[in-house]
């Protein structure tokens, strides 16, 4: 029946209204806009020194108050409206395309909430690196690798595997990916850190239970940033393509690693056929560490790093636990999951959610 068919529309659109509000509260929007409201409203308010910033501030929160509340009351009334015309097709069949367009009108801005920030809307890089234990932290990396590229593709990102360098016996010692779509740092700036697992090892013929670890690093694309890198502070090498790739792989030192000698930053590229694109895209990874790594240094002295945190092993962010029970736990929010095989099959986006809602209580905190 149609009214059946409306009321799962808006069932689905409702934890993107749970995730809207949750973090509508704790980011305090209105009583910051009922702050500037009542300052730009005073009579010699043209007067303020930073008058053109607050009028900036305060003309952004109106719209997104309004939009808020405007998509708030709109989902309200849908149910509403679904109630009152239960009993007539036609009515429903007027409010079908309405209801439809509501719920991505809500997708879309639960989105715009959650990635507010410049740097969100850009391309990334993604690295994964096995930590200590040999073969189980290296099968533990390939599985986080396998974890993103679904989670890339069930969200339509671009995904490319830039470098890949392939364990000694099983899984990866490291892999880089380029994902490419907007919001592509803004989301997956989440899974940055230690991720850890705990189950039995399919390598131990004992089968007794193992802890391994691996660190995942984001890395925002940049483009416009004026800095130059001197080709004398670059060290240059050559090697042989590994791992997963087309029929120029060992077959010619096509891959570029590049190590930046003053800051000891090391990049790499096997992608491409060439060894000029492989250039081109390491100096673009070069370029994108280096300006992250001078934005860190500007954070810790405007922010005393009060609430950065290492990426260091036994600091991990989340757990997947697959012994003696099944979970998945993030210890930042607390938000888990009792079926890690579907978030290894790259459903994070939830534990994702539950991080970006997190940070606005924190920040709302400083």
């Amino acid at each position: 029946m149609l009214i059946d068919d409306l009321n799962v529309i808006l069932a689905i659109a409702q934890p993107n209204i749970k995730t809207i509000t949750s973090y509508w509260d704790n980011a305090n929007f209105q009583a910051r806009f009922d702050e500037l409201t009542q300052i730009t409203s005073q009579e010699n308010f043209w007067q303020h020194e930073q008058r053109d910033t607050l009028l900036k501030e305060h003309h952004g929160l109106k719209e997104l108050v309004e939009r808020y509340n405007i998509i708030i009351k709109a989902y309200k009334e849908s149910s509403d409206l679904i109630e009152m015309f239960k009993d007539d097709d036609a009515q429903l069949e007027l409010i079908k395309d309405d209801i439809g367009k509501l719920c991505r009108d809500i997708a879309k801005f639960k989105l715009e909430l959650l990635l507010n920030k410049k740097e969100d809307a850009t391309n990334c890089y993604l690295s994964i690196n096995a930590g200590a234990g040999g073969t189980e932290s290296q099968d533990w990396a390939s599985m986080l690798l396998r974890m993103y590229i679904r989670f890339c593709e069930r969200e339509n990102f671009h995904v490319d595997v830039l470098d890949y360098q392939s364990g000694e016996e099983a899984g990866i010692k490291s892999a880089t990916l380029y994902i490419k779509r907007r919001n592509a740092t803004g989301l997956l700036k989440a899974e940055c850190g230690v991720h850890r697992l705990v189950r039995i090892s399919p390598f131990d013929s004992n089968k007794r239970r193992h802890t391994s670890f691996a660190a995942v690093t984001i890395l925002p694309e940049v483009e416009d940033v004026n800095f130059e890198i001197l080709e004398k502070d670059l060290k240059i090498d050559t090697y042989r393509a590994g791992g997963a790739g087309g029929q120029h792989v060992n077959k010619t030192e096509s891959a570029i690693r590049i190590t930046h000698m003053p800051t000891g930053i090391i990049v790499q590229c096997q992608n491409e056929r060439s060894q000029g694109q492989n250039k081109q895209i390491a100096l673009k990874m070069l370029k994108a560490k280096l300006f992250e790594r001078q934005e860190e240094e500007r954070r810790l002295v405007t922010e005393n790093a009060v609430d950065r945190k290492k990426i260091e092993w036994g600091s991990q962010i989340r757990s997947y636990v697959l012994h003696p029970y099944k979970m998945v736990k993030d210890h930042r929010t607390d938000f888990e999951s009792s079926q890690p095989d579907l978030v290894l099959d790259g459903e994070i986006m939830d534990f994702i959610e539950a991080y970006l809602v997190s940070q606005a209580t924190q920040s709302d905190g400083k």
